[in-house]
């Protein structure tokens, strides 16, 4: 297990970058991850991010379509919110393990 720093705390990560213990979260570790990638996330980027870490919680698998279902965002526009690969960055960003849906 390997650490890296964001917003001064220091956060437990696996091989691929992920929140190794998700209560270690927090808006401003997010925020300080996104800004590494040259992002900055807004007041809908959390409202995302914490529909993902609710649904990881309460162990629902976890998709782009349910997120496009959420009433936040619809698909086209959590492609915009995240691009590249969206539910890959957002599940990073939210402190969540990768779903096993992406590869």
């Amino acid at each position: 297990m390997a650490q890296k720093e964001y917003a001064g705390k220091m956060i437990d990560i696996d091989d691929n970058g992920y929140f190794v213990n998700s209560e270690q979260w927090s808006r401003e570790v997010a925020q300080a991850m996104a800004k590494e990638n040259g992002e900055e996330l807004t007041d809908k980027h959390f409202e995302v991010l914490e529909f993902i870490r609710e649904k990881v919680k309460s162990g629902e698998s976890l998709t782009i379509r349910s997120i496009g279902k959420s009433g936040i965002t619809d698909i086209k526009g959590f492609y915009k919110m995240f691009p590249g690969a969206p539910l890959k960055k957002a599940t990073l960003y939210a402190g969540v393990s990768k779903p096993s849906s992406c590869v």
